[in-house]
C-alpha cells in the first residue's frame, strides 16, 4: 500500500462488508479499511446492521495507517457531531428524598405486626 491516506483525513468510502466487530469500507480500488463497532456512531451499537448496509456510501475519518500490516483504521463517529449533553448536573436534578412517613412507606418493623394479624384472619 503506498501512502495515499494519512491520519486525520476525512474521505468518502463504500461499505463492502459487515462483521459483528465492525464494517469494512473501500477507500478506493485498492485500499480497504475497518471501522470498528465502537467507531460506528456515538453511543452503544448492538447490531451494526441497524446502522450500516453493504454498498452504502459513508464519510469516514482515517484514524491510523499501519503500512507494515497493511491496515487502515477508520471512524464514522469522528465525522459526526457529538450529541448534546443535558444541561445541569444530573445529581442536582434528582427528586428530593422524602421522609418515609410522607412518602407512604413504613419500615418492616412497623408493618410486621399488621401482616401477622392479617395472616391469622
Amino acid at each position: 500500500m503506498s501512502v495515499k491516506f494519512e491520519s486525520g483525513q476525512i474521505i468518502e468510502g463504500k461499505v463492502t462488508g459487515i462483521q459483528p466487530y465492525g464494517a469494512f469500507v473501500a477507500l478506493d480500488e485498492e485500499v480497504q479499511g475497518l471501522v470498528h463497532i465502537s467507531e460506528i456512531t456515538h453511543g452503544y451499537v448492538k447490531d451494526i446492521n441497524e446502522h450500516l448496509s453493504v454498498g452504502e456510501e459513508v464519510k469516514v475519518k482515517v484514524l491510523n495507517v499501519d503500512e507494515e500490516k497493511n491496515k487502515v483504521s477508520l471512524s464514522i463517529r469522528a465525522t459526526e457531531e457529538a450529541p448534546k449533553k443535558p444541561a445541569g448536573n444530573p445529581r442536582n436534578n434528582s427528586p428530593k428524598q422524602q421522609d418515609n412517613d410522607t412518602a407512604g412507606f413504613n419500615t418492616l418493623k412497623d408493618k410486621l405486626q399488621e401482616w401477622i394479624d392479617q395472616s391469622k384472619k
